[in-house]
């Protein structure tokens, strides 16, 4: 038992160490305070195109946006081409950056207007320059009756996702799909390293699948709502049992959707952080860009340098 005991401990202590912030954590940029809530954030190898969600503050509208970087400025975000009156969230953009995974509610077909569950979708593209295809969805078995939420996808094409589902161990769970012989395998629910009878949900996978970040909600060891975990995979395959990330990364507000930049070693994620105090305005603009600007409680995309070792 005491062995056990030292051998979690080892683990807890080894995944601290190796989850360094080097920085003060920060909103991504100015270019996005002008929405209400934005959220789900990834970015280029490049570093010069990020596609985000924007909603409406009750949810009832979600679109997904992107904004490039010309001469070391974020332009002004537009509006992804096929967006239209269906839900449109979660972006992920592949490892060649020519495929942009996301999840919608619309028909999986065009014989119907009718709203479907919440299914991944994905546009293809040859290069940054060119458009993008029309949405495609993922299909089965990958896609089901129960809601498929948060696609992210390794450097070899494995697809880790969170799932709704009755035969899951909690509300929300982490699934993985192996790619193999050019489909997606059955969705395995992995083990409660990850998983469990509480809600576990936006899962990030590293390029190499060594190690995993998403969100756990109001467990015993968070900072309160929901809190940024790691786990690590083990030369063996097996996932270590998850850790809370910590502060200053988790706040008592909710953390989610992590996107890591490994080639930059830069930590993007949501949080609805909230920091504003009393002051004296001296105009409705200074009001304005106070609110806007400041970390207000809203979905907001934050920013921070991180090495993962």
């Amino acid at each position: 038992m005491l062995t056990n005991k030292l051998t979690t401990a080892f683990i807890i202590i080894s995944t601290l160490l190796s989850a360094q912030v080097d920085s003060d954590i920060v909103q991504f940029d100015k270019a996005l305070n002008q929405f209400l809530n934005v959220r789900d954030f990834c970015i280029s190898n490049e570093g010069d195109e990020a596609f985000f969600t924007i909603q409406s503050p009750g949810q009832e509208i979600s679109q997904l946006a992107t904004l490039r970087k010309e001469n070391e400025v974020w332009q002004n975000p537009e509006l992804l081409p096929f967006c239209d009156s269906y839900m449109y969230l979660e972006p992920f953009l592949s490892p060649n950056g020519n495929r942009l995974f996301f999840v919608s509610d619309r028909p999986l077909d065009d014989t119907t207007n009718d709203r479907k569950d919440f299914n991944i979708w994905y546009v293809d593209r040859n290069s940054a320059d060119k458009e993008w295809s029309k949405p495609k969805a993922i299909g089965e078995p990958v896609n089901s009756g129960s809601n498929e939420f948060y696609p992210t996808v390794s450097e070899n094409n494995n697809l880790y996702f969170t799932m709704d589902s009755p035969n899951g161990l909690g509300k929300d769970d982490i699934y993985f799909c192996k790619w193999e012989d050019g489909k997606y395998s059955i969705p395995v629910l992995l083990d409660e390293s990850i998983n469990s009878v509480g809600y576990e949900f936006n899962a990030f996978i590293s390029r190499k699948e060594d190690f995993l970040l998403f969100t756990k909600y109001n467990e015993e060891d968070g900072q309160g709502s929901g809190d940024l975990y790691i786990s690590r995979r083990e030369a063996d395959g097996k996932w270590q049992k998850a850790t809370n990330m910590g502060t200053p990364i988790n706040t008592k507000y909710m953390e989610y959707c992590p996107f890591y930049d490994e080639k930059n070693q830069v930590l993007y994620f949501t949080s609805k952080r909230n920091d504003i105090k009393p002051s004296k305005f001296n105009s409705i603009s200074d009001f304005k860009n106070y609110i806007d600007e400041s970390n207000n409680g809203l979905s907001k995309i934050y920013k921070t340098s991180l090495q993962l070792k």
